[in-house]
Order: structure tokens, then C-alpha cells, then sequence
């Protein structure tokens, strides 16, 4: 099971994207891999067709791993940091908890 959703706010900590954030498009789960928003950017060549209106060179996200990735705390005094999550059983059902200020992540997607 994947710590990060889509729609997640997370914070890159290696590699030359370090210390950027952003949120979560799109997880890859097979590939292990996640587009976030504004973060590893990429330049590809493209001509125009019938799905692509606009020709030249187009910037846009490119994959990145995610054990490169890590959960941005949302509440507590350590907000905007990265935190580790853990699993804890609410009402029978799975809930993610930031390890640091012990809030809910998922309490906001609903």
C-alpha cells in the first residue's frame, strides 16, 4: 500500500529538485514512481497534430520516484515539514496519521 495519494502535498528530499513541493497528480504504483506538480520539469520537442494543438518546445513533469518523496505535515508546529505516516484503525477503517503531529491526512480529502 502506497503512503502517498494523489492530491498529497509532499516535499522532495534528494536529488537536484531537493527541498521543492508541490501536490500529487498522478501515482504510478506498478513503477513506484509520481508526477508532482511544478517539480522535475522537463523540455520536450513536440510538432503539432490533432491531439497536441501546440508546436515547439513544451515543459512539463516528468516521474519521480517515490522514495524520494515524503508527506508534507498539514497541522502542528512542524507544518510544512516533511513527516513520516503511520497507519492507525478508526471506526474499522484505515486512517493515516502524520508521525510528528499525530493529524489526520486523509480528514480533508473527503
Amino acid at each position: 500500500m502506497n503512503r502517498i495519494k494523489k492530491g498529497d502535498t509532499v516535499v522532495v528530499i534528494s536529488g537536484k529538485n531537493k527541498n521543492k513541493s508541490g501536490v500529487v497528480i498522478q501515482v504510478n504504483p506498478k513503477e513506484q514512481t509520481a508526477l508532482v506538480e511544478g517539480v522535475n520539469k522537463i523540455k520536450r520537442h513536440q510538432k503539432k497534430d490533432q491531439t497536441h494543438e501546440q508546436s515547439g518546445i513544451i515543459e512539463k513533469e516528468a516521474p519521480i520516484r517515490l522514495c524520494k518523496l515524503a508527506l508534507v505535515d498539514p497541522k502542528g508546529k512542524d507544518k510544512g515539514k516533511a513527516t513520516k505516516v503511520k497507519y492507525l484503525l478508526k471506526d474499522n477503517k484505515k486512517v493515516r496519521v502524520a508521525r510528528k503531529s499525530g493529524s489526520e491526512l486523509d480528514a480533508n480529502k473527503k
